[in-house]
């Protein structure tokens, strides 16, 4: 009796296998003519985003400066009319105007930052904004004066006393509301004889407004040059 069985094999199909590299082959082919193709429509949008904007933005901005409207009849700092009692310090890129002036033994400075008006001929409607400080030589003391400047009338915000160090908690005033009817208009008075008055107002909206055109212009000229390299 034999110990081994006789075992019987099927016989399977043959299937030649395929080529791993054929087909390794095959498939890079496919991913780098797809990798080439994406990689090439990049460049191309690439360049075109590179260049379109820049000519775009660039002749937006000389159509805007082409369009600015400067008055070149408007005075500057230094054509002022004889009647105005300040001198004046404008400069260039800078937002606060500065006026100044000798008053006896007293230095007048005011301050004045253009607000945002939609409208040119609204300057006067919103009030110009300035920062009226009254010092004297001999003196570490000073007025500061928080007041708006309107066609008809000058109209006191604050009035507070600084000494030329003192701590952002000081005493700031009373509310001008507080004070007598009498006292207010005395503020007025002081601040009047010292060239803060109405007379001044209409100069000075004509003024900024041809100011702010100005900067306005400078700025698309900057940036112009500045992208325009």
């Amino acid at each position: 009796m034999s110990l081994f069985c006789p075992v019987s094999v099927a016989t399977l199909p043959f299937r030649p296998a395929r080529s791993p590299a054929a087909s390794l082959q095959t498939g890079a082919q496919r991913v780098t003519f797809g990798r080439s193709h994406q990689f090439s429509r990049l460049i191309s949008f690439s360049s075109t985003w590179a260049l379109t904007p820049s000519s775009n933005l660039l002749s937006l901005l000389e159509s805007e400066i082409e369009s600015s409207v400067i008055n070149e009849d408007a005075p500057d700092n230094d054509e002022l009319p004889e009647w105005f009692p300040f001198q004046m310090i404008d400069r260039p890129t800078e937002r606060v105007l500065h006026l100044t002036r000798k008053f006896g033994d007293e230095t007048i400075l005011v301050l004045i930052d253009r607000p945002k008006v939609p409208q040119d001929d609204e300057e006067l409607v919103f009030g110009i904004p300035m920062g009226v400080y009254v010092s004297k030589d001999d003196d570490g003391l000073r007025l500061k004066f928080g007041v708006k400047a309107f066609a008809d009338e000058i109209v006191i915000d604050s009035v507070a006393v600084q000494q030329r160090r003192e701590s952002k908690w000081s005493y700031q005033g009373p509310d001008i509301d507080d004070l007598d009817e009498n006292l207010h208009k005395a503020f007025n008075k002081f601040l009047e004889i010292r060239g803060i008055n109405p007379t001044i107002t209409d100069f000075l909206a004509d003024y900024l407004a041809n100011k702010d055109k100005r900067e306005h212009l400078r700025w698309l000229k900057d940036v112009k040059s500045f992208v325009d390299i």
